[in-house]
């Protein structure tokens, strides 16, 4: 694998909740893997009174110690440092530009630098400003690159002010727009699965594929985020980056080769491609819900409008269903769903490639016939792997068919490395690979799809919001959406769910 060149990565927030639950594990979890360059420095920075000791100590806290890593832990402590900083006060970024300047000198580190904003949305627009108004976003003697973690912006004109703004500051091709879903193994894997399968691309159109489905549960709820999530609701918050994402990996046309601009340029040409959806027509193309109080199992699970920092009168949605269409010579007349939702039966994370059935009728007299129908099951997360369901003989007089499981999981590679979605993302920045990054003309193309719902919501409160019972797959009229078919109800469990339904 290509070394890093020799960096310092400056964490912005480092006192934070990301900063401790996923960048510090991930960049401890590459640190063992011997993934990051030599010479490395971590500077954390936050408003936070702490020196780099203390931040180092506080880092252990993060970290699970166990005997048998104690020196990996202490060799990637040594990397640490910290810079206490007001990070809203432009006059202070003097101070960051010195202590950079002191630890390139003290490591013999060139001017490369990566900021991370680990920090609240309504700081990405003052820290870039800050950071290039001490010149440290001038490239001329080493890269220069700004990771930004979601959101981009909370609707259409946000997004585009963001981006303006952001391009003020640095170019795009400094910009790494953040999205951990792309950093999964598995997601990436399903351009391996297309592309480097003979059998898959020549069947993936509108000739052999009858419907796809997206479908993220989770069977948590909003935990402590109430404040943020009544503001933002399941299509801010999943639908306008993780999902429509994968449509774009899972539709786009093949690209010429394996870099960032040739598969992010596929992509934008999916969103290009989706077919509008008018303020008219929400109604008949998305379904939104709100979990209601119920029992799970002997656990009694409040409504959303009780959870803390929720208003009691809210209208924001935590289960979201999209039926929609990409108007292109591929995917014409094929229906896309996507469905998400939070205190749902189980916590999934899958693309389900329906195939159309045969053009005969052989063993149409048969009950199940209807459902002999090929399935493709893409599985993100958990039990990551690939299902496919086809039709067998059962054994004896006759020919009775059945659906059989044909199934790969990723854990029987037990001896290959599989890194975390933030560790697989910070090495990519780390050697200027943009490719599972999102790009700003993207990130505004899907805004621009999903504004219209966000506006018929607001200027039409007919629309309604479906309760649905938490520990269930949401409101029941989202069958309704599926014109010809059924929802794949999937289970933890990828295989065998024909037997047994782990949730």
């Amino acid at each position: 694998m290509k070394q890093s060149d020799p960096h310092i990565l400056v964490i912005f927030g480092a006192s934070g909740d990301l900063t401790k639950r996923k960048l510090i594990p991930a960049l401890y979890e590459m640190h063992t893997q011997q993934l990051l360059p030599e010479k490395l420095a971590v500077l954390g920075v936050s408003r936070t009174e702490l020196t780099d000791f203390g931040f180092r100590e506080m880092v252990k806290e993060f970290l699970s110690v166990q005997p048998q890593n104690q020196e990996d832990i202490e060799s990637f402590l040594e990397h640490l440092y910290y810079q206490p900083l007001l990070t809203s006060d432009s006059s202070e970024y003097p101070i960051l530009k010195s202590r950079l300047e002191e630890l390139c000198n003290e490591l013999a580190i060139p001017e490369n630098f990566i900021y991370y904003l680990s920090t609240p949305p309504n700081l990405y627009q003052v820290i870039p400003q800050s950071l290039a108004e001490v010149g440290l976003n001038d490239s001329t003697n080493g890269f220069k690159r700004l990771i930004i973690e979601k959101p981009f912006g909370t609707d259409l004109a946000s997004a585009k002010s963001l981006n303006k703004n952001l391009l003020n500051y640095f170019n795009e091709n400094q910009l790494y727009r953040i999205d951990h879903y792309l950093g999964k193994e598995t997601v990436q894997n399903m351009l391996v699965t297309r592309f480097s399968n003979g059998i898959f691309e020549p069947i993936w159109n509108h000739n052999f594929i009858h419907h796809i489905e997206i479908t993220s549960a989770e069977t948590l709820g909003i935990e402590d985020r109430g404040g943020y999530y009544d503001h933002s609701g399941a299509l801010r918050d999943m639908v306008q980056n993780h999902l429509l994402q994968l449509v774009g990996l899972i539709a786009m046309e093949p690209p010429v080769v394996v870099e960032a601009d040739a598969i992010r340029n596929e992509v934008l040409k999916v969103f290009q491609s989706l077919r509008p959806i008018s303020q008219e027509k929400v109604a008949q193309h998305v379904i939104r819900g709100q979990y209601s109080q119920s029992h799970i199992g002997k656990e009694l699970v409040k409504a959303y409008r009780d959870e803390t920092g929720v208003d009691p009168l809210s209208r924001t949605e935590t289960f979201l269903a999209i039926k929609f269409f990409i108007d292109n010579f591929r995917w014409a007349g094929v229906p896309f769903y996507i469905r998400t939702g939070k205190k749902l039966p189980a916590r999934v994370a899958e693309v389900v490639i329906h195939f159309k059935t045969t053009p005969h009728h052989l063993f149409g007299d048969q009950p199940d016939s209807g459902t002999l129908n090929n399935q493709l099951v893409l599985r993100i997360q958990p039990d990551e792997g690939i299902l496919l369901k086809i039709g067998m003989k059962i054994p004896g007089a006759g020919f009775r068919v059945q659906t059989v499981n044909l199934d790969f999981h990723y854990n029987e590679l037990s001896d290959v490395y599989l890194p975390s979605a933030y560790g697989r993302l910070l090495l990519d920045c780390m050697q200027g690979d943009a490719t599972l990054y999102a790009r700003g003309d993207a990130v505004e193309k899907a805004w621009e799809y999903i504004q219209p719902i966000l506006n018929a919501w607001q200027n039409n409160p007919d629309i309604p919001i479906f309760s649905y019972p938490a520990g269930t797959w949401g409101p029941e009229v989202v069958d309704q959406l599926m014109e010809d078919g059924m929802w794949r109800y999937p289970c933890k469990n990828l295989a065998h769910d024909g037997e047994y339904c782990e949730l």
